[in-house]
C-alpha cells in the first residue's frame, strides 16, 4: 500500500463534499509529475486530504483510492476549465483517479503542525517552490498525521 497527499481548494471541492458523495474522480491535475503520480496510485492506497488556499489551510481528512488511474474526461470537454486541445482519446495526455471518503480527522492538521513536526520536515509539500497537487507520503508520515 502506498501513501499520498492530495491537495484541493475548499472553495472548489471540500473533504466535506467528498464525504456527502462518497466517492468522486479527481479530475483537473494539468502537472506532468503529479500525473505520474496519479498513475500509480492503486486501489486501498490511502490519501491525506489537503485544503490549500483557505483561511488555515491543512489536512482535514483521509481519503482512498476506490479506482486507478484512467483517462481524465475533462480534457475532452471544450466547456472545461481543464479541456487540452491537444488531447484526444486515441492519445490522451491526463489521467485522474477516483478517490472515496474513508474518515475525517479529530482535529485538522495545519500546515504549521507540518512545519513544527521534526518527524514531517522531509514531506514535499514542505519543500521551497513545491505547488503539486499530488504527492507521495511515507508510511511513517502517514502514521504521524492520520494515526494510522
Amino acid at each position: 500500500m502506498r501513501y499520498w497527499l492530495m491537495k484541493s481548494e475548499p472553495d472548489e471541492f471540500s473533504f466535506e463534499e467528498l464525504h456527502r458523495r462518497g466517492r468522486e474522480p479527481w479530475t483537473g491535475v494539468r502537472n506532468y509529475q503529479a500525473r505520474n503520480f496519479l498513475r500509480q496510485c492503486e486501489v486501498g492506497d490511502l490519501v491525506l486530504f489537503y485544503h490549500s488556499n483557505c483561511k488555515e489551510p491543512g489536512i482535514v481528512g483521509v481519503a482512498k483510492i476506490s479506482k486507478a488511474a484512467f483517462d481524465d474526461p475533462t480534457q475532452f470537454d471544450p466547456k472545461s476549465d481543464y479541456y487540452d486541445a491537444k488531447a484526444s482519446k486515441e492519445k490522451p495526455r491526463w489521467s485522474c483517479v477516483e478517490v472515496s471518503f474513508h474518515k475525517t480527522l479529530k482535529k485538522p492538521f495545519t500546515l504549521e503542525d507540518l512545519r513544527t513536526d521534526k518527524a514531517l520536515r522531509t514531506m514535499l509539500i514542505l519543500r521551497p517552490g513545491n505547488r503539486l497537487s499530488v504527492t507521495p507520503v511515507s508510511a511513517q508520515e502517514f502514521k504521524v498525521i492520520a494515526g494510522a
